[in-house]
């Protein structure tokens, strides 16, 4: 039997954190966590914590980390201003179902409910973008409560979890002991595969001549990515990934067939709606893949496999909804399989490819004239690095670049805001990224309005030295807003142009290394002299104001009405 420990709960919870395995924590103290942080200055030689120079950073950094690690983050903050601060990046990690642990400290118990100085009920606010939280006022109720949300925060579908703690919780000694909580009475985050349906599902594609893989972040999220490539190596099915998804395929396989939704390859998107057979594979049908849902894959028979029963029959009806582990799917039916799909399906998708990369692809990879466009320094970027970078995106027309142009080669490359498309993840995110994979090339792309949103983070990127290479799309525009009034308004670009500060300076004056470039002759050595430059480094790019990213589906839009240009 361990033996017990008289701790205070502040300690309890560091304790407690370091049997679940952590040993990064990011956050920003403050007056009700003060306890936690006093007994953290004991623990930095088992606790490495990040400063961010904003909440909403650490709640960025840390899903981040996870995303690069396999592991949960962990996210520290205050009560009241710290604690909301953390609103926006609990809302990306749950809708991107990325592990994190936030503790938040609270007013002391008999104080709950006097709207007492910096108290918020951030139970109410965090329940409906949380898998799971939970309040404590007394010490004893933390290891229990510590054990409980990494549990819940990593299995089934993961997600964001939040203890709020009372500053008394974490003065108050008792004995301490730690138990890992391995299940919990009615919850069952793995469902048991019915093999029946694996056969269902196999007759299906036996039928099929047109089939369709969709490959989403359920797949990187359950560790298949091997069993993934033995499914596709042996049914030759053309595989296209959704945003989240990509990483999950090395692009250059022969099977893969590009990205799904708005601003997706033309191919996989034009031939969803003559698919006869869509396999969705850990992936949720969002409306940006979907696009006009009543007119989504008429043709097709649908085996929707996922871990989240919720998704299933959610948005689009499943012919076959398979509730279950992608991976124990793909396990089952790969060495059952006999199913080969035929070559001159899979030659559609090359002929769209084609056309795709003549119309589209290549003007923006080797622009004859003209400014600077983001797509041939992204692609730069793939060669000098080899395909081999973690790559950090904001949201935006940087985002939808970043997808397309880099080549994604390796699992759990991209790390990108989904499903919030929350403007200021960049740099963040690409803090945690490179404290997660210190050996590893961190690269974000990020654009000119998404930077100055937290901008700040450039001091977390000094402090800890951290080598990160930060690509700015400098267009005084907020993009993708733009791109929509040129579309949809008439070019009345109201409140999208945004003079910008001189981003080099504003880098120099926190110490890093920095450039602007203007013309395409400067483009190449000032990449390579970033990437052969040891510490951090900000690069400005001036690209070309009013282009817009194509190809796309306008909204309203079928999937099978993308278009390649804005005249098509």
């Amino acid at each position: 039997m361990e033996e017990k420990t008289r701790v205070s709960g502040a300690e309890a919870l560091l304790l407690s954190l370091i049997r679940e395995k952590v040993d990064t924590i990011f956050g920003y103290p403050g007056g009700a966590i003060m306890p936690m942080y006093d007994k953290m200055y004991d623990k930095h030689d088992l606790l490495n914590h990040i400063l961010v120079r904003h909440e909403q950073g650490a709640a960025h950094a840390a899903q981040a980390y996870a995303q690069v690690t396999g592991k949960p983050g962990v996210c520290f903050a205050t009560s009241g201003p710290g604690a909301t601060n953390l609103m926006t990046g609990i809302t990306n990690a749950n809708l991107d179902s990325i592990p994190v642990v936030f503790i938040t400290a609270q007013v002391p118990s008999g104080l709950l409910g006097t709207d007492a100085f910096q108290e918020t009920d951030m139970i109410s606010l965090s329940m409906p973008v949380t898998k799971w939280n939970y309040q404590i006022t007394s010490a004893e109720k933390i290891p229990e409560a510590v054990a409980k949300a990494f549990y819940f925060a990593k299995s089934g579908r993961p997600g964001p979890v939040l203890l709020d703690i009372t500053k008394d919780a974490q003065i108050q000694e008792f004995d301490f002991h730690y138990k890992r909580i391995k299940s919990i009475r009615s919850y069952n985050p793995k469902p048991t595969l019915d093999k029946n349906q694996v056969q269902q599902a196999l007759d299906m594609m036996s039928q099929s001549k047109k089939p369709l893989l969709l490959a989403g972040h359920g797949i990187l999220i359950a560790n298949a990515r091997d069993e993934l490539m033995e499914f596709v190596d042996k049914t030759k099915i053309p595989t296209a990934v959704t945003l989240l998804g990509k990483s999950v395929i090395d692009e250059e396989h022969p099977c893969f067939v590009g990205m799904l939704g708005m601003h997706g390859n033309y191919a996989p998107n034009k031939l969803t709606n003559e698919a006869d057979l869509i396999i969705a594979a850990g992936m949720r049908f969002d409306d940006r893949v979907t696009g006009d849902i009543s007119r989504y894959a008429p043709n097709a028979k649908i085996i929707h496999v996922d871990i989240d029963k919720a998704e299933l029959n959610k948005n689009v009806k499943a012919d076959l909804a398979i509730h279950a582990d992608i991976k124990d799917f793909l396990q089952q039916i790969v060495p059952a399989q006999y199913y080969t799909c035929n070559s001159e399906w899979r030659q559609e998708f090359k002929r769209l490819n084609e056309m795709e990369k003549e119309k589209v692809i290549a003007p923006e990879l080797y622009p004859e004239n003209g400014h600077l466009r983001a797509g041939e320094v992204i692609s730069k970027v793939s060669q000098l690095t080899k395909r081999e970078a973690i790559v950090v995106t904001d949201v935006g027309q940087n985002q939808m670049m970043a997808a397309r142009y880099y080549g994604f080669k390796n699992p759990n490359t991209l790390i990108t805001s989904g499903g919030l498309g929350t403007m200021g993840f960049g740099l963040p995110a690409a803090v945690g990224a490179q404290v997660g994979k210190p050996d590893k090339t961190v690269v974000l792309f990020t654009g000119d309005g998404g930077f100055q949103m937290t901008a700040q983070e450039l001091g977390t990127v000094v402090q800890y030295q951290l080598p990160v290479k930060i690509i700015i799309f400098n267009n005084n525009f907020l993009g993708m807003v733009r791109q929509w009034q040129n579309l949809f308004n008439d070019k009345r670009y109201a409140q999208t142009t945004m003079p910008t500060p001189d981003f080099p300076m504003m880098a120099k004056s926190f110490g890093i290394e920095s450039k602007w470039v203007r013309e395409r002759d400067q483009l190449d050595n000032t990449i390579e002299e970033m990437f052969s430059h040891e510490g951090p480094y900000l690069l400005e790019v001036s690209i070309e104001k009013e282009a817009n990213v194509f190809p796309m589906i306008y909204p309203g839009k079928a999937v099978d009405e993308i278009v390649l240009h804005e005249d098509q």
